[in-house]
C-alpha cells in the first residue's frame, strides 16, 4: 500500500514534483488529467484510485528509490469479536517495536486482545513477505482499534427493579496494523 507520507517526503527530498510524477504515470499508460488527479489524491492519503504495482515500480523509478521505499504494508481483522476499549490497550505496547520484540511482547501478554492482534501482526508480515521486503527490518508503523459496533446476536435485556429490563450488548472491532521498514 502507498505511504503518501513516503511519497510526499521523497518527492522533498529528492527535488522531484508532482508534475514529473504525473509524466511518469503518463508513460505507463495513464491519461494525463487522470494522472494528475491521482498524484493529487496520492500524495493527500487517499488512495482513489488505488495504485496498482506497476504504478508504484514507475514512481520509484521516477523517484530514484525502490518501491519498498514507497510502501507500507497493512492488515486488518473487522469485526473482532472483542471490545475497543479492552484491544487499544494492547495495540499500545506494540506500537513502534520492531515486529519481532511486538511478537514476543503479544506472546506474554496476559490479555485476550493479544491473541487477535498476534494474528493481525502476523497476516501484516506475510503481506510485506508476499512482496519481498526484508521482513527482519519491519517495525509496527501503525496499531489502531476503531469501533466494530454492536456483534450480531449479543443484545441482552438483564431484569431490573419495578418491571423494567436494561439491556447490555458486546462490541466489536476493527484492528488494524501497519508495518514498515526501519
Amino acid at each position: 500500500m502507498l505511504s503518501s507520507e513516503k511519497l510526499n517526503r521523497c518527492c522533498k527530498t529528492r527535488g522531484i514534483g508532482r508534475g514529473e510524477l504525473t509524466a511518469a504515470l503518463e508513460q505507463a499508460g495513464w491519461k494525463a488529467a487522470d494522472a494528475k488527479a491521482a498524484i493529487e489524491n496520492w500524495s493527500r492519503g487517499k488512495l482513489v484510485p488505488r495504485p496498482a504495482p506497476a504504478d508504484l515500480d514507475a514512481l520509484a523509478r521516477t523517484l530514484g528509490a525502490t518501491r519498498h521505499e514507497l510502501e507500507v504494508w497493512h492488515a486488518s481483522h473487522q469485526y473482532a469479536p472483542i471490545a475497543p476499549r479492552k484491544a487499544r490497550l494492547v495495540a499500545d505496547l506494540i506500537r513502534g517495536r520492531s515486529v519481532q520484540d511486538a511478537l514476543d511482547v503479544l506472546r506474554f501478554a496476559n490479555k485476550r486482545a493479544a491473541v487477535v492482534l498476534d494474528k493481525v501482526v502476523r497476516s501484516a508480515v506475510a503481506n510485506a513477505d508476499e512482496q519481498e521486503a526484508d521482513v527482519e527490518r519491519l517495525y509496527v508503523r501503525d496499531a489502531w482499534v476503531d469501533e466494530g459496533g454492536v456483534r450480531m446476536g449479543t443484545r441482552r435485556w438483564r431484569p431490573k427493579d419495578r418491571g423494567r429490563a436494561h439491556s447490555w450488548t458486546r462490541k466489536a472491532s476493527h484492528i488494524n496494523v501497519n508495518l514498515d521498514l526501519e
